[in-house]
């Protein structure tokens, strides 16, 4: 019985020593056109803008975490990401410089381009290297450097489980990301058999031209999940000012209000209700507009709610 016994306790030891080196073993990540190695999880990470915040809360690596960046300068925290953050710091209002994050002695950011860095600026993965900060893309952003098909759903997915694997809680994400899966095919099976997709304009901000998501935003993919189709589907920008003309053309039976910045959903809303040239618009006429705030229609965690509202205002005889 005692060499049973000892045989089971080495058997253990051996397999807790295996599980240790195997967390502890380099994973690589494709990081849109580059593959990424991380040696070890991040201690010292760093995240820009709300969505991408609250990817990593979503994931409970607040403790792997020393601040975030680019959130007030245009946001304000709501309550359900200041409870989240709870006492880390914003570093930066706005987009942070090289010096932001070495003060912070960061060992990783996670960020895109037009969220938190810019093609040809000063914060780029290239800048970073030499710094000892490794640098995690936003997929959705990707379109800036490569060409890549436009966005799904799953591309949020993709980033909650590489992020899973840089910060070794491959099950943590696996389990949030079957568990979005679900709710999404949930709300697809009620709308399979609905007639016509809706079309939909998605109205960020801008009253001489509109600024508006185009083929790979994901809004894109938020409104085709939800039963819809973007009527600037054919434009091929992630986000970008447009004029009113295709608009008034392409007549939206329903508009996305955006919600942030100085000028509220409502008065975006009272801009368009009350211009004689949108009296025209199925979705002016009919009132149909819903608002999205801006941390829903940016990719992240609030996603799959905000597609939940999407298709029940598309097709509310389905839900």
């Amino acid at each position: 019985m005692k060499k049973i016994a000892t045989a089971l306790l080495l058997s253990a030891f051996f397999a807790a020593g295996g599980a240790t080196a195997a967390s502890a073993a380099p994973v690589t990540v494709k990081s849109c056109n580059r593959d990424v190695t991380f040696d070890k999880a991040p201690t010292r990470a760093i995240s820009n803008d709300v969505n991408l915040t609250e990817m990593m809360l979503a994931l409970k690596l607040q403790d792997h975490m020393v601040g975030y960046t680019g959130v007030s300068g245009w946001k304000t925290l709501d309550e359900k990401l200041r409870d989240g953050i709870q006492q880390l710091p914003e570093l930066s209002a706005k987009y942070p410089t090289k010096e932001v994050l070495l003060n912070a002695d960061a060992d990783f950011y996670f960020a895109g381009w037009n969220y938190g860095m810019k093609v040809g600026g000063e914060v780029t993965p290239e800048t970073l290297a030499p710094l000892g900060i490794k640098v995690y893309e936003l997929t959705e952003s990707c379109i800036h450097i490569m060409q890549k098909q436009k966005p799904t759903m799953d591309d949020m997915f993709v980033d909650l489980l590489n992020l899973g694997t840089i910060f070794r809680v491959e099950d943590r994400a696996q389990k949030l990301v079957d568990g979005y899966r679900q709710q999404l095919a949930t709300i697809q099976a009620k709308i399979s058999k609905t007639d016509k997709p809706e079309r939909v304009f998605v109205y960020d901000s801008g009253e001489q031209k509109p600024f508006t998501s185009g083929r790979f935003g994901i809004p894109t993919a938020m409104i085709e999940a939800a039963g819809g189709i973007n009527i600037m589907d054919d434009v091929q920008k992630s986000w970008t000012e447009v004029s009113w003309e295709p608009v008034i053309e392409r007549n939206p039976q329903v508009i996305i209000i955006v919600n942030y910045g100085n000028v509220t959903a409502q008065q975006k809303i009272d801009f368009m209700m009350q211009n004689p040239a949108f009296k025209n618009i199925d979705a002016v006429k009919n009132k149909r507009f819903i608002v999205l705030d801006y941390v829903e229609a940016t990719p992240g965690p609030r996603n799959i709610d905000a597609i939940a509202r999407l298709a029940a205002a598309f097709h509310p005889q389905s839900l």
